[in-house]
């Protein structure tokens, strides 16, 4: 990771982080030479460095001279696990994409053969999607549905087609009134941790509502994901567009 000029913060703090991060496809350890090639630091300053951070517990220095992460990471990374929680990183996305389309916005996640509504917000209309938190919906049926078993795996060409697309579009799946767009959120490495759907019935779902609300809901996939510790560019425009899908009107 090389250093780029005029980065946020403190110069010196964002140079120990690309220190460790240097470490992240290193399995025996770097050398000073190793560690300088990757970050572009000159030796001085790593070794400076690395004191700072040898002295904190994130590295340790063989006999050798090798650098090796030390334990203080691993202890954080626990601790980041126990107080993971999906809702406080998604909560302002959904409610800005809730305000900014006026349809229902939710999060679900795979339990076996059944994905789960973990959390979900409404914009109050006469006529809305009506999900609950804690429903137990049918995997293969819905935009969420077909994400989670793309992004865990799932063979088959429509399965392709979303892990090439970074999205899927469900229409009149699970009831003859429900349409739905829906992306992965991942985290470190490109785990998939959930997936973010926008339902709407299926009668305001239009071409032209199509091609509005699909940034929209890319973005939001794209904010939680960077969050939560993806890569967020899987998200970036241009958008490649599916099969011809059957709308209910063609405006």
């Amino acid at each position: 990771m090389v250093i780029k000029k005029k980065e946020p913060g403190v110069a010196a703090v964002n140079r120990a982080l690309s220190i460790l991060l240097a470490f992240e496809k290193s399995v025996e350890g770097m050398t000073l030479a190793e560690i300088s090639a990757v970050t572009g630091l000159y030796h001085s300053t790593i070794l400076r460095l690395c004191e700072s951070l040898e002295h904190a517990g994130f590295i340790n220095r063989l006999d050798d001279g090798r650098f090796m992460l030390g334990a203080k990471p691993f202890y954080l990374g626990m601790l980041y696990q126990e107080t993971f929680r999906i809702w406080d990183y998604a909560a302002p996305v959904m409610r800005n994409l809730v305000r900014d389309t006026k349809e229902t916005a939710a999060i679900y996640i795979r339990e076996g053969n059944d994905r789960v509504c973990l959390h979900r917000m409404v914009q109050p209309r006469a006529v809305r999607m009506h999900v609950r938190e804690g429903e137990i919906v049918e995997l293969d049926k819905g935009a969420a549905g077909k994400v989670l078993l793309a992004f865990s795996g799932e063979k088959g060409e429509r399965f392709d087609l979303i892990r090439q697309s970074f999205y899927s579009v469900s229409l009149s799946e699970r009831g003859s009134e429900a349409a739905a767009i829906a992306c992965p959120i991942f985290g470190p490495k490109q785990t998939l941790i959930c997936a973010i759907s926008l339902g709407m019935p299926v009668f305001r779902f239009d071409r032209k509502v199509f091609k509005e609300f699909l940034p929209l809901v890319m973005t939001a996939a794209a904010t939680i994901t960077k969050k939560c510790g993806g890569d967020p560019t899987v998200f970036s425009p241009p958008y490649k567009h599916m099969a011809k899908m059957n709308f209910a009107t063609q405006k």
